[in-house]
């Protein structure tokens, strides 16, 4: 018979695992809010992103339960949670490298996305940030707005972008000390807990492993105890 302990553990790893799925749901629901700052640092395809693993997880509890209250020698529901858990642990694996890789390269990632802007956001970041251009005095830049007049963009252009007391006269550092500031404090803490989640699944992995083979061997000892007559062993 499986040990009591084993299944103990096997439950608080499979609850972990649940709490992983609603986690990443509620993550993905809470920043859908229109703030055009945070949409630039979190973009849809991230929340959808979240969403999905949420869900992932969430089915896999839902099967492992099915998968756990199975008969002994009824294993193919255990060998099934392993490879959701498998998926699931690429997806975690996915998601999260590919959020870090970003945050190596916020300076020209977020460039793109600047451009793409409609030019009423970059307006509204222009006067927020007080700021003409991304990289320099011409990249990107609104003739609109209340800071960035044709005087201002003039004299904005005429600096040199290389120099770093001319920064705070261009959008990127402004930009991404907020997108930086969001990815470190917001965003990165969800992946840091996404990363969490894989000891969780490898944790839940091995111990179903660890379920199988015991059934397995109770199954094969109860084979032998009826060909013995059912008298057991001494």
């Amino acid at each position: 018979m499986v040990s009591r302990t084993l299944i103990g553990f096997w439950a608080l790893f499979d609850v972990c695992l649940l709490a992983g799925g609603v986690i990443s749901i509620v993550f993905s629901f809470i920043f859908r809010k229109p703030d055009l700052l945070l949409n630039l640092a979190i973009s849809m395809a991230d929340l959808t992103a979240a969403l999905v693993l949420g869900i992932m997880l969430c089915i896999t509890f839902v099967f492992s339960i099915g998968a756990i209250v199975q008969k002994n020698h009824v294993t193919i529901g255990l060998v099934i949670l392993n490879y959701l858990l498998i998926i699931d642990a690429i997806a975690v694996l996915v998601a999260g490298t590919y959020v870090w890789f970003f945050s190596l390269r916020q300076r020209n990632e977020f460039h793109v996305l600047y451009q793409q802007l409609p030019a009423s956001s970059r307006v509204v970041i222009q006067d927020k940030f007080s700021c003409c251009g991304y990289f320099n005095g011409s990249d990107a830049v609104e003739n609109a707005g209340t800071f960035c007049t044709q005087s201002q963009i003039a004299f904005t252009n005429s600096l040199d972008p290389t120099d770093v007391n001319n920064a705070a006269n261009f959008c990127v550092g402004k930009v991404t000390a907020f997108t930086d500031y969001a990815l470190n404090n917001i965003f990165s803490w969800y992946f840091r807990s996404c990363y969490g989640f894989m000891p969780i699944i490898l944790g839940l992995l091995l111990l179903s492993l660890c379920v199988i083979n015991m059934r397995k061997e109770d199954e094969r000892f109860k084979k032998i105890d009826a060909k013995r007559g059912g008298r057991g062993f001494v």
